[in-house]
């Protein structure tokens, strides 16, 4: 299996972008290529579409379907690599042309999905289609998504309303864009700069240097801490100053808001109140009274009450637990906390109860060491080993390249690990893809994926130390890279993470997340930094132990961000607006047990559903939580690393993609429909809420 290549153009030879052979070449990527990359594109593929449309020809899955296909993933090649710096190494010129572009890029997705020609050729083939076997099932399942998507971008609508729901689209695309930015100058625009070593008493050492480092660079004594998100974790869970805790809370819950110590220099205020009425007015247009209702569209969750009924019951069985949490810390320490108190006092409950702490254990988990371990997990599970390469361009340095090889000495596919934080990256975690799966002309073009982190990075000889949340996370995202990696389908709308219902996709990385917590997992990735010496089995235990330590306390605090996102989504009213503020009041009545202060503007900086793919979807994480962890109790009952279980989870989850219901997929490798009680136990949450009806 190979990268499928294509004849080079005059054009590729000078632009980058235009390159169509193996990975991106992501050094000489220049912002003045961008433009010129997606306009020839876009015209290239409007010629080749209407060539298409007028062929005279009895049309097919191959003489159609498939170079259509070709089409889609052509401008997936040019315009993801555009897409990824900008989140991994922004920069103003960068910035300036991705939003010039985002226009025309939207404008050619809806011209596409609005096409009644393309719909009618879709619909032609579809009606030919008869599956006899397994790659006749995925084709029709392509095609049955394409017809539901054509509908859902107003191919029925009449031309005025097509040309407003185009216009909507666009409008979105770049007001998304532009939240995340706001988020990311609102950041940029704050720092801390403390000369005095008691009030940075608690804060790691390797926040601390990485503060210096960065004092030093603007030519200043003491340390200068920046709101990046480690540093931001770290000050709140270790900090002893209350003042500088109080600080980095009141600068991190007001960004890009009206409030705090830049408040209304970044404000995503109307940005959200706009994106809000779009994305209504485009639901209203295609025949959904919602957003919410348009979403589920493409979901597994049948309908709205479905999603509240679900979210109601997870916080009528977590609040009970948390509020029982949050007493024990209270009284534990003896006074009321503020919201800044929480994490630090939560840590020190955590270290005297179960003699444990972050700070304890990341000399134990140094990367090179949890990448060795992650990589084991894989290899026990399906026969796959990593293999980094050294000679692959990067965007920067310390970005390492790992190809996967299976146990047939075969390349299967490949990801960058990007994990260091740095100013011009967004914040946060995340996988993307890179590349997509395509066969062509006989050959696979093999799938590549981005794995995103945001680690403190190191400034000495040593490497860079883990947190356990840290590795969680890790092993989250790498759930997320072989989702995208193991698939076995051919077609690029289908393969992968592609047409996959948005509330299923969190099921590979979650439950990855499991195998962070084995205590043979967790001795094989430890090695103490200085020491070479595994984790002690005390700590161990206790790392073990403390896994549903305020567990109701996360719960809740997931179901409040999920209702809040869920109800602005589904009870709209343009005569009243988002009214966000006063939804966030009554979710947080409802579920809450720490009640934020007046000045907090979480919502502002919420780029899950405002910048990202997780409107009226980030209930996502609970659901398909419910499902990862039944999908691990099946683990735990005939042993992690049993082969039979594995390549059973393999075969009806990760390499299906989009062309089976996923519901159907679950039970296939479950036997049954998913349960609620493993997550529950896996949460320490065994007790039902009382039936009050």
């Amino acid at each position: 299996m190979t990268h499928a290549t294509t004849p080079a153009s005059h054009s590729a030879i000078t632009n980058p972008l235009l390159h169509t052979q193996g990975l991106p070449p992501f050094s000489q990527i220049r912002p003045e290529h961008v433009e010129a990359a997606l306009d020839e594109t876009l015209a290239k593929s409007r010629k080749e579409l209407e060539q298409l449309l007028e062929a005279d020809m009895v049309p097919d899955f191959e003489n159609t379907i498939l170079p259509l296909e070709d089409l889609h993933e052509r401008l997936h090649r040019v315009w993801s690599p555009v897409s990824h710096l900008q989140m991994v190494a922004n920069s103003p010129e960068l910035r300036e042309v991705y939003n010039r572009c985002l226009p025309k890029l939207s404008r050619y997705s809806t011209e596409i999905s609005q096409d009644e020609r393309l719909y009618q050729l879709y619909k032609t083939v579809a009606e030919q289609n008869s599956p006899s076997n397994t790659e006749d099932d995925q084709r029709t399942q392509l095609l049955q998504h394409a017809l539901r998507d054509f509908h859902l971008a107003g191919v029925d609508l009449p031309k005025d309303k097509k040309a407003r729901f185009k216009q909507v689209m666009e409008d979105l695309s770049g007001l998304h864009a532009k939240f995340e930015q706001n988020v990311l100058d609102s950041m940029s625009a704050w720092e801390h700069h403390e000369i005095s070593a008691p009030r940075v008493s608690g804060i790691p050492n390797a926040v601390l240097e990485v503060a210096a480092a960065n004092a030093v660079e603007q030519g200043k004594d003491g340390w200068v801490l920046r709101l990046d998100q480690p540093t931001y974790v770290a000050v709140l869970t270790y900090a002893d100053d209350d003042r500088l805790r109080q600080d980095f809370y009141e600068a991190w819950v007001t960004r890009a808001s009206e409030q705090g110590p830049v408040g209304g220099a970044h404000d995503n205020t109307h940005v959200m109140e706009d994106i809000m009425a779009l994305r209504h007015e485009a639901a209203n247009l295609v025949g959904f009274r919602n957003y919410a209702e348009y979403a589920l569209a493409s979901r597994m969750a049948g309908d709205i009450n479905e999603v509240t009924e679900f979210l109601l019951h997870l916080a009528a069985v977590a609040k009970p637990a948390a509020e029982r949490e949050l007493a024990e810390l209270q009284a534990w320490v003896g006074r009321p906390l503020s919201p800044w108190d929480i994490g630090y006092y939560s840590e020190k409950l955590r270290l005297e109860r179960f003699s444990i702490s972050d700070e304890e254990l990341r000399p134990y988990f140094p990367l090179p060491r949890v990448m060795d371990g992650l990589f084991s997990v894989m290899e026990k599970l399906y026969g796959i080993r990593a293999r980094e390469q050294h000679d692959i361009d990067r965007w920067q340095n310390d970005v390492h390249y790992y190809a996967l090889i299976n146990d047939a000495d075969e390349e299967i596919g490949g990801f960058f690990m990007d994990m260091y934080a740095r100013p011009n990256k967004r914040p946060g975690a995340w996988m993307d893809e890179c590349i997509l799966r395509r066969r062509t002309n006989g050959e696979i073009q093999l799938p590549v994926a981005h794995l995103v982190c945001n680690l403190t990075k190191p400034t000495g000889n040593k490497p860079a130390q883990l947190s356990h949340d840290e590795i969680v996370t890790l092993f989250h995202e790498f759930g997320h890279t072989l989702h995208h990696l193991l698939t076995r389908v051919d077609y690029p709308s289908v393969s992968g993470i592609n047409g996959v219902p948005w509330d299923a996709v969190e099921l590979p990385s979650q439950f990855m997340e499991n195998f962070a917590w084995d205590p043979d997992v967790v001795r094989g990735m430890s090695q103490h930094v200085d020491t070479g010496k595994p984790l002690p089995e005390e700590l161990l235990n206790q790392l073990e132990a403390s896994r549903v330590f305020q567990s109701g306390l996360q719960m809740v605090r997931q179901v409040e961000f999920s209702l809040f996102d869920w109800r602005i989504h589904s009870e709209y009213d343009p005569a009243k607006g988002p009214r966000f503020r006063e939804i966030l009041a009554q979710v947080r009545d409802r579920v809450a047990v720490i009640k934020p202060p007046s000045f907090s503007r979480f919502a502002n900086s919420f780029s899950h559903i405002f910048g990202g793919g997780y409107a009226a979807g980030y209930y996502s994480y609970k659901w398909a939580e419910v499902l990862a962890a039944d999908a691990f109790s099946a683990f735990e009952e005939r042993g992690l690393f049993d082969r039979e279980i594995a390549d059973r989870f393999r075969q009806n989850i990760l390499e299906i993609g989009g062309t089976r219901d996923i519901g159907e997929a679950f039970r296939m490798f479950r036997g049954r429909a998913p349960r609620i009680e493993p997550l529950l136990a896996q949460a320490g949450i065994n007790t039902l809420p009382p039936d009050n009806s």
